[in-house]
C-alpha cells in the first residue's frame, strides 16, 4: 500500500480533522489567525493526526463512530506544530518544508508566542474529552518533548555524544508524540492497558525510525524533496547519528574533520564532511537501525484484527524508512 492509497483510505477522517484545526485554531487576535493560517498552508504532512485516526479506524472498523478521535488528531497536531515553531526559533531556521518558516516571514517573538498559543489550546481541547488518561498521556508527551528540546540544546556543537545518548534524545522529542498519538486511539475505544502499551510501541518505534530517515536525509536527500538544504545540522552544531557513527568508524584525520564541523557549527566544509560520511557507511548504518525499528512497529501491530487499516499502519512503517523527504 501506497502513501497516497492510505490518504484515500483515510480522505473522510481527515478532513473532519482538518475541519476541526481550522475551527480550533480561530483566535480573535490577528496575528494568531494571520500566522496560524500560514502554518497550516505551508505544506505539512499530517503525518502524527493520521496514525491517529488509522489508528483510531483499525481498533473500531470502518463504518464506527469516532467520538473524540478528530479532537484527538488535532490535539496532537497542534502540539507537534508548536514544538516546530519553537525548534525554528532557537534553530534560527529559515526554511521548512520548501517554505520561509514563521520566524523568518513574521519574526521570532510572533513564532514563540503562538506556539504558546497552540500548547494551551491542545490543553483546553484535551481537556473537553473529560478523560484523565488522554491528559496523562498527553501532559506526560509534552514534557518529555521539552526535556527531549533542553537534551538537544545542550548537545549542540558537542562532538562528544554518543550514539546511546542521541536515541534517548529523538526518543523523547520525536518518538513520544507519535507513540501518545497511537495509544490515544486505544484510550478512546476503552482498550485494555496490553492494547495500549502495543499501540504505543508501535507508534515510538515508528517514530526513532521517521526520525533517523530525517537525519540520513539531511545528508542525501534532495533539497527540492526534503525542502530543506543538505547540512543544515551541521550547521547548527546538531551531532546526529550519521556523524557520530562517522567519526567513530572514520580514521583520525576524517574523524578530527567532523568533530571540528560539530564544535564549529558549520558546513562550510560540507562536501569533505559528506566524503567521511559515506566513506564510512554512516547513512548505510543509519537507514540499517531505521528498518530495524520500523520491523519492530510492525511486530507491535499483533493486537489488532486485520483490516485496511492495520495493514496500512503496517505500510506507514515501511514507507517511513523508503521516502525521500
Amino acid at each position: 500500500m501506497q502513501l497516497n492509497e492510505i490518504r484515500a483510505l483515510m480522505a473522510d477522517d481527515m478532513q473532519a480533522v482538518d475541519r476541526v484545526i481550522m475551527h480550533r485554531l480561530g483566535s480573535d487576535v490577528a496575528l494568531i489567525n494571520q500566522l496560524g493560517s500560514y502554518i497550516v498552508h505551508s505544506g505539512g504532512k499530517r503525518f502524527r493526526p493520521l496514525l491517529h485516526m488509522l489508528a483510531s479506524r483499525a481498533l473500531r472498523g470502518q463504518d464506527a463512530e469516532l467520538p473524540g478521535s478528530a479532537q484527538m488528531a488535532a490535539v496532537v497536531e497542534f502540539i507537534h506544530t508548536a514544538t516546530l515553531l519553537h525548534d525554528d526559533v532557537v534553530d534560527e531556521s529559515t526554511l521548512r518544508r520548501g517554505h520561509d518558516t514563521a520566524n523568518a516571514r513574521f519574526g521570532n517573538a510572533a513564532s514563540v508566542l503562538t506556539g504558546d498559543f497552540l500548547y494551551s489550546r491542545a490543553f483546553q481541547m484535551m481537556v473537553e474529552v473529560e478523560r484523565p488518561r488522554v491528559m496523562a498521556i498527553l501532559a506526560d508527551a509534552t514534557n518529555r518533548i521539552a526535556e527531549g528540546e533542553v537534551l538537544q540544546l545542550m548537545n549542540i556543537g558537542d562532538a562528544t555524544v554518543s550514539e546511546a545518548l542521541y536515541m534517548d534524545v529523538i526518543g523523547r522529542k520525536t518518538a513520544t508524540l507519535f507513540e501518545a498519538a497511537c495509544r490515544l486511539a486505544a484510550v478512546l475505544d476503552d482498550r485494555d492497558e496490553v492494547t495500549e502499551r502495543a499501540l504505543g510501541d508501535y507508534g515510538y518505534r515508528l517514530g526513532v525510525a521517521f526520525q533517523l530517515i530525517d537525519d540520513v536525509l539531511d545528508y542525501r536527500g534532495d533539497e527540492a524533496q526534503t525542502g530543506k538544504h543538505v547540512g543544515d545540522d551541521l550547521a547548527e552544531g546538531k551531532p546526529t547519528l550519521p556523524l557520530i557513527i562517522a567519526m567513530a568508524r572514520a580514521d583520525a584525520a576524517g574523524a578530527e574533520l567532523v568533530r571540528e564541523a560539530i564544535e564549529s557549527q558549520s558546513a562550510n566544509r560540507i562536501d569533505e564532511v559528506l566524503e567521511v560520511v559515506e566513506r564510512t557507511d554512516a547513512l548505510s548504518y543509519t537507514s540499517a537501525l531505521a528498518e530495524r525499528e520500523a520491523d519492530a512497529a510492525k511486530q507491535a501491530l499483533g493486537v489488532l484484527p486485520d483490516s485496511d487499516h492495520s495493514r496500512a499502519m503496517a505500510a506507514l512503517a515501511d514507507i517511513s524508512v523508503q521516502r525521500d523527504h
